[in-house]
């Protein structure tokens, strides 16, 4: 405002929606705080850059014109995901296991009970050939591996953070990717999680546990499975017919992999991102 300067702003999530529909912030004054610093940014920014379908609603219920607002979601990292790499399991997971993998945030709203549970279940089965890999750090991690101890969980294995290299050499001997989250609709359109790009950057199937956007793109792409939450029953099955069907997962796989050139090539969306700061600027500075 002081300076005059031109003012684009990216929302990666939509705030305090988020915060206070995981329950995270329930003090009221805070709230009201949040949402007016919220409405500020959006109403002193130029343009504003959303990451998901969701999040441009949400700008827009702010008052935001449509004209505003660019859609430019997280991308695909085909350069890292898709060329030469090493392959490689860890030692608790053999070849011959079906590898399902979680790489992310260990948080609350990653919603990661929900493998739990699915682990659960399938031991119930006697499915100890599917195997949970969870990589990452996060506040509920310690709990997670707790709880996966005392229910002796050994169908998933936690591995601390890897870099993105060494992640595409796992996800190249990886059969499935977990897009979890935890159930809350605030979360169902107004999210664009990283690791889905990753995943399908990889060739790899991804199974996705809530409603919403990506769940409408998996489905219409037919690149993995998408299952109801907190329904550790149709979890499991998913995974067993994933396992079973081998073919049909590669096939997957592939399809995720178009999706990933042909709408989320990060170069492109870089190049469109660019490309929406100078028409702004021309526009303001003309």
């Amino acid at each position: 405002w002081l300076r005059r300067k031109l003012f684009v702003f990216e929302v990666r999530d939509l705030w305090p929606e988020l915060p206070k529909a995981m329950g995270v912030i329930t003090n009221p004054i805070v709230l009201h705080l949040m949402s007016l610093l919220e409405w500020l940014s959006y109403h002193s920014a130029h343009h504003v850059v959303a990451l998901s379908p969701g999040i441009a609603k949400g700008v827009e219920r702010r008052g935001v014109s449509p004209v505003k607002i660019s859609l430019v979601p997280n991308g695909c990292d085909l350069d890292i995901f898709g060329g030469e790499v090493e392959k490689w399991r860890p030692d608790q997971i053999s070849d011959a296991d079906f590898l399902v993998l979680f790489a992310g945030t260990h948080g609350i709203a990653n919603g990661l009970n929900s493998v739990l549970d699915a682990a659960s279940e399938l031991k119930t089965r006697g499915r100890y050939d599917i195997k949970f890999l969870l990589v990452g750090q996060g506040k509920l991690k310690k709990e997670l591996m707790y709880q996966a101890k005392i229910q002796n969980l050994e169908n998933i294995i936690f591995h601390e953070p890897i870099s993105k290299k060494r992640l595409a050499g796992l996800m190249c001997s990886t059969d499935v990717g977990l897009q979890t989250l935890a159930n809350i609709p605030e979360f169902y359109y107004g999210t664009s999680p990283n690791k889905f790009f990753d995943y399908i950057s990889a060739s790899l199937p991804v199974l996705n546990n809530y409603p919403g956007w990506l769940a409408d793109m998996i489905k219409a792409n037919n690149c993995g499975f998408t299952v109801p939450p907190d329904d550790p029953v149709a979890f499991a099955d998913a995974l067993e017919n994933a396992e079973s069907n081998r073919a049909d997962l590669i096939l997957k796989g592939v399809r995720g992999k178009a999706l990933a050139i042909l709408e989320f090539d990060r170069q492109k969306l870089a190049e469109k991102f660019v490309d929406q700061l100078e028409t702004v600027y021309a526009e303001i500075y003309k």
